[in-house]
């Protein structure tokens, strides 16, 4: 029953492709393979709080590059570093590339850390984080904004960025999305095991 349902896409409509989101979690990915399976851009975790980088980040960076997938970076923002610190640590660790997708944030309570400091605390902290984030590449900023975290600190309308927002299976159903998340159980040749599947709409 549901066999279907890792393999499941939704049909794309004008303007849309799919696309991944990696880390060290998907392993070894072969890149050329993922291309060819109808995939045209890939999120690849960079950083994580102040001073953590993805083991495999530059593996897949220049693995994703070497087949002409379009490219970003993604961060996973702590509640228990300075905004700022870890704006730097990411911008320290991305290679410059004036084609990369717009630095992505990953804003998620599971996860994070135990602290759950007031709203107005965490609000500075990522408008901190976002000011040097925005600066050094000169594109805004994506927000990844788990329902979990939105629920504690409400940040989608308030930071008024373009928004990655996961929904399974059903379409996208907040205002201002640009990347949709289908699935976290999806199927990509040339990566083994569960892969996190995305639809984006336009270009920015």
């Amino acid at each position: 029953m549901f066999v279907w349902f890792p393999h499941y896409r939704p049909a794309l409509r004008d303007g849309e492709r799919y696309g991944v989101d990696v880390s060290h979690h998907q392993g070894e990915i072969d890149w050329d393979r993922v291309a060819r399976d109808d995939i045209t851009f890939a999120y690849i975790k960079a950083t994580e709080g102040k001073d953590h980088v993805d083991r495999r980040f530059e593996q897949n960076w220049e693995g994703a590059r070497a087949v002409g997938l379009q490219r970003g970076a993604y961060h996973f923002f702590t509640l228990c570093s300075p905004g700022r610190a870890q704006a730097q640590h990411f911008v320290d660790v991305v290679p410059d590339d004036v084609d990369a997708l717009p630095a992505a944030v990953d804003l998620e309570l599971a996860g994070n850390c135990a602290a759950r400091p007031p709203a107005a605390e965490v609000r500075a902290e990522l408008d901190a984080f976002l000011d040097v984030v925005e600066e050094a590449t000169g594109k805004q900023a994506v927000l990844y904004v788990g329902d979990d975290f939105e629920r504690t600190y409400p940040v989608r309308k308030a930071l008024d960025r373009p928004l990655w927002h996961r929904r399974i299976l059903w379409r996208a159903d907040v205002e201002g999305w640009w990347i949709w998340q289908f699935t976290g159980w999806g199927r990509v040749d040339g990566i083994s095991g569960r892969a996190d599947v995305n639809v984006m709409r336009g270009h920015r």
